[in-house]
């Protein structure tokens, strides 16, 4: 087996590499003066297990074109199976046509992956379970439940925990963390009037003196969760975490969670944290690299990976 990497998040793949007890295999990702991509394996892969690791967060355009590259020089380079990590599933968003003469981007980033020469992908936390179907190879979709319920027995600090959706959409996945930690499920009702803005309407569920743990897949403007926030709040909740796999954080959304009711925001790595990030009293990171290397070694030896969530 053998481990290489893009530069979307060097850190999480170190860490990955580390709990695999394999170092990362020389791999030369560069550029060239026009910024064109150049992949070059530095070692021999021919007859190998091999696992790419690489989110396709921003700059997703460039992220993804280097897992492409890297996917084709391996198979160029006769390794014997190609496995796609992506932590995080960039224009997984785009997963239907909200309307028409629009595209279903993350269909086609899927074909793209299969054609590059990729046997196998392995995610966490799909936007939408559908997405699995879009691609014609085997694709495995992790859930990061495990990790962030072992986070929330840490912060209970009272009998009355509630977990929280921020949306309809997500009542599946908070359902799941409700029934882990025994706890009543609320739903937040909102209605988005467009693109990036969201407008809480109000509260399903009994929040008052409660801690409340909102719990969702991707925080991009954090519009929707510092508003669902202010309402869990005006309708009596003691506290608020939000706990999300895939923290985005575009534009002036670290700003807008710093001003916020909330009383921390809780992210995994599978993007890799900028400097506002880390810089930010109000948002912790949790590391989900034990899980992926885990998954990494079952897929591997050829063992169960759904028993992982048993």
């Amino acid at each position: 087996m053998k481990l290489v990497t893009g530069n979307s998040n060097l850190k999480l793949a170190n860490d990955i590499s580390k709990y695999v007890g394999l170092d990362l295999s020389n791999c030369d990702v560069k550029r060239f003066a026009d910024n064109e991509i150049f992949v070059e394996m530095k070692e021999n892969v021919r007859g190998e297990d091999v696992f790419v690791i690489q989110s396709t967060s921003y700059p997703a355009n460039d992220n993804l074109m280097e897992l492409l590259i890297i996917i084709d020089t391996l198979r160029r380079a006769s390794a014997k199976r190609i496995t796609a990590v992506i932590p995080y599933f960039g224009y997984a968003r785009q997963d239907r046509k909200p309307g028409p003469r629009t595209p279903i981007t993350s269909k086609l980033v899927a074909n793209m992956i299969d054609k590059a020469g990729a046997n196998r992908v392995l995610t966490i936390d799909l936007h939408a379970g559908q997405i699995q179907g879009f691609f014609d190879i085997p694709t495995d979709n992790l859930f990061a439940e495990p990790v962030l319920v072992e986070n929330i027995k840490s912060k209970l600090t009272s009998n009355t925990p509630i977990i929280v959706s921020p949306d309809v959409g997500g009542v599946v996945r908070a359902r799941i963390i409700a029934k882990r930690i025994g706890a009543d499920l609320a739903i937040v009702d909102k209605r988005r009037e467009r693109a990036g803005e969201s407008e809480v309407m109000n509260i399903i569920g009994d929040v008052k003196g409660k801690e409340c743990f909102m719990i969702d897949d991707i925080v991009d403007s954090a519009g929707t969760l510092c508003n669902a926030s202010d309402a869990l709040i005006r309708e009596g909740a003691t506290k608020v975490y939000s706990y999300v796999t895939h923290g985005v954080l575009s534009g002036k959304a670290v700003e807008r969670v710093n001003k916020s009711s909330l009383t921390k925001l809780l992210i995994t790595d599978t993007i890799q944290a900028s400097e506002t990030v880390k810089k930010s009293d109000k948002i912790g990171v949790i590391s989900i690299s034990s899980l992926l290397g885990e998954a990494i070694k079952r897929i591997s030896d050829e063992k169960s990976v759904s028993s992982l969530f048993d």
